[in-house]
């Protein structure tokens, strides 16, 4: 189906459909800094399983809503068109209504904001702050008044919100404190998730412009998106170097840098190639930011 199907109404979502907009692939910057954060905390002695676990199902509805929220102003906005150069957008694409993806959208952030009572409970009104943030960001990523992904703001938002609140976040509802370890930790989880948005940003450049999204590629040109992305994996392998030299963490944390050559494919491309070209270097950037999560993780934990 096309744009105007979309529009006149569609037949009733499958599960692989909804599978298809929650985009998968995308939820390891929800999952990986969860899981930082949890063996950073486990690692000094105050890890606890069942904060951890619902700052993961929480994380998850915040990053599914948000996708949802993203396909369907994008569709509005007329940023996802029969041009498109990325995977299928299910509202843009037809596959479901755009009423009933963004009733779902709101439906993911109101069970984010359900889960997140336990973890009041647990963190207290500093939580509530949070939990709240992150909820109005995620939809605010391309929604309301001033979309942040429309102004340029989309890299500041995932830096900070998928990477700093959420490393954070997830280590102070298990050890009600924050310290400079968990600021480190939090560094290279925000840069690889940043580091997937420029990829699909530079991909994207002449259909932004089209669409009047002025991401930072857009406003700076692509050899600035280019820069962004190799500072982005230059912060997250400095990062571990860091903590170890500032006695935050064991030698073991220099266990994430055996992810280094899993970074040259999507590297090589984002340098020489654009368009749908990028497509993997999208793919290659995620499992970099799970390679790289894993490793990281377990170097945090191990002491």
């Amino acid at each position: 189906m096309n744009a105007t199907a979309a529009a006149v109404g569609v037949a009733r979502p499958t599960m692989k459909t909804w599978v298809l907009a929650a985009r998968p692939k995308t939820l390891t910057a929800a999952l990986v800094p969860v899981l930082v954060g949890t063996a950073l905390a486990y690692g000094l002695g105050v890890g606890r399983w069942l904060p951890a676990l619902m700052a993961l199902v929480g994380a998850m509805f915040i990053q599914v809503g948000t996708n949802l929220t993203n396909d369907y102003y994008d569709f509005k906005k007329g940023a996802d068109t029969e041009e498109r150069l990325g995977p299928v957008r299910v509202t843009q694409s037809g596959l479901i209504s755009p009423r009933t993806v963004l009733a779902s959208a709101v439906g993911c952030f109101g069970l984010a904001v359900v889960t997140g009572i336990y973890l009041v409970v647990v963190g207290g009104w500093p939580i509530v702050a949070i939990g709240l943030a992150s909820v109005a960001a995620g939809y605010a990523y391309t929604g309301g008044p001033f979309p942040l992904a429309y102004h340029g703001l989309g890299d500041v938002f995932v830096f900070v919100f998928f990477g700093l609140v959420a490393v954070m976040g997830t280590y102070y509802v298990q050890a009600l404190e924050v310290g400079a370890a968990a600021w480190w930790a939090a560094i290279p989880v925000g840069a690889l998730g940043t580091a997937l948005l420029v990829v699909n940003n530079l991909r994207d450049a002449s259909t932004d412009v089209k669409a009047g999204k002025r991401t930072l590629v857009v406003r700076l040109g692509t050899g600035a998106g280019k820069a962004e992305y190799v500072l982005l994996l230059v912060a997250s392998y400095g990062a571990p170097l860091a903590m170890w030299g500032l006695g935050l963490a064991s030698p073991w944390v220099l266990l994430a840098l055996l992810s280094a050559p899993l970074a040259v494919p999507p590297l090589r491309l984002v340098l020489g190639a654009q368009g749908a070209a990028l497509n993997p270097a999208l793919g290659g950037t995620a499992r970099l930011q799970l390679v790289f999560g894993l490793l990281f993780s377990l170097g945090l934990y191990l002491r």
